[in-house]
């Protein structure tokens, strides 16, 4: 899953991509390095600095790019938001999947719409909102909790109409979590796993990654590859990433050494 932040103040790229015809090209340079799925978001969700914005902005963010999306890509696209008004723009332009950080539950909307629409969606663990997540990051068990958490909004949507082979399950990697519970989820990824829903793995850039691996760009892209290598080995499904093509090599690579009876 490539990332296209179509915001001015993302913590990685904000601002690069705020022209629609240049947010293009990149989701078709995505594309064509073996991106699978191209995640477009109109709001900002880093740990420092974020700004809510109303659903009229994001929709004025996201919607010109949406309806190019829709026209050029072959891969599905995603819709990165909590918000149903902005979630149905991007259904309407011919997105897949609705990713949540709030796993539907910040929008009532939301659920009731995402099951009469039959898309995918994407339940993501977070505590607060994106402007306050990590004063909540306090847990006695982050895996178990993690998974708790998981399990009640998978069985809320589908309660609400979804149908579960529709459910991917996102942990949450650096919401509301430090780098020491971050590390545990990774070493839990299997008890995730086992919840029997797709797992989605977005560590790309994140500060944890940083904070252990470095913060050069070089030891950022090798902290990053070796996150997406043990979160694909332990069962994960999808990695989310800001690059492509890196991301694509450990997938082939991991792939090739499962397929051989690797770990």
């Amino acid at each position: 899953m490539g990332v296209l932040n179509v915001t001015p103040d993302s913590f990685s790229d904000g601002g690069l991509y705020l022209d629609p015809d240049r947010a293009l090209e990149h989701a078709l340079a995505m594309e064509a390095e073996g991106a699978g799925i191209i995640d477009v978001g109109g709001e900002s969700t880093r740990p420092v600095g974020a700004r809510a914005v109303s659903a009229e902005v994001e929709i004025a963010r996201v919607r010109p790019v949406l309806e190019r999306l829709g026209r050029r890509l072959r891969v599905p696209f995603s819709i990165d938001t909590r918000r149903a008004a902005v979630a149905r723009i991007a259904l309407d332009a011919g997105a897949a999947i609705i990713n949540d950080i709030s796993a539907l539950g910040f929008d009532a909307a939301m659920l009731p719409m995402a099951a009469a629409a039959g898309c995918a969606v994407v339940l993501m663990h977070m505590r607060g909102g994106p402007a306050d997540h990590a004063r909540h990051a306090r847990y006695r068990d982050v895996v178990a909790q993690v998974g708790e958490f998981l399990r009640a909004r998978a069985d809320a949507a589908i309660a609400a109409g979804v149908r579960p082979a529709r459910i991917i399950v996102d942990p949450g990697f650096g919401f509301a979590k430090t780098a020491r519970h971050n590390l545990e989820l990774m070493g839990g990824l299997s008890r995730i796993c086992a919840l029997g829903y797709p797992v989605l793995v977005g560590a790309s850039r994140k500060r944890f990654v940083r904070t252990i691996a470095g913060g050069s760009a070089i030891e950022v892209a090798y902290g990053t590859a070796a996150v997406n290598t043990l979160a694909l080995a332990g069962g994960a499904s999808i990695i989310r990433v800001h690059e492509a093509a890196p991301a694509a090599a450990v997938i082939r690579m991991v792939v090739a050494i499962v397929a051989r009876g690797g770990p």
